[in-house]
């Protein structure tokens, strides 16, 4: 029945400030940037994996109401919303390297795991994103 899953939203707060960190820092392109009216259309995607987009929204009508709009920002601030993504790489360490250099928070450094390596990073509105290097 399916095939793939093609996007997934993570909320920001700020969706310029969320494509200077996604795409400056993280390495993302863009690729739709489009205003509806009444929202931003905004994805992202890994240079070398086109076909998954991450949607960047900001909590709001006409997806929720402001009240649970005002609920889930207060939850991403406070990183209450878990991990927004995965990312794999050859390279843990490296990665880790790079970005730290780069700027990027990071909340676990690399550690050793069964499944591999990997280590978390926070995006500038608390979103967790996951670096996995797997054996």
């Amino acid at each position: 029945m399916f095939n793939a899953i093609s996007i997934t939203t993570v909320h920001v707060l700020d969706q310029d400030e969320a494509l200077a960190f996604y795409v400056g820092r993280l390495g993302f392109t863009v690729t739709n940037d489009v205003d509806l009216g009444f929202t931003r259309w905004l994805t992202v995607a890994l240079p070398d994996d086109p076909e998954r987009h991450l949607l960047l929204e900001v909590p709001g009508p006409p997806a929720l109401s402001e009240q649970v709009a005002g609920q889930v920002r207060d939850l991403l601030t406070k990183g209450a919303l878990g991990v927004a993504c995965v990312l794999t790489t050859d390279d843990c360490r490296k990665a880790f390297a790079e970005l730290s250099a780069r700027g990027v928070e990071f909340t676990q450094e690399p550690a050793e795991h069964p499944y591999g390596v990997d280590c978390t990073l926070r995006d500038p509105f608390g979103n967790q994103i996951r670096i996995t290097q797997h054996v």
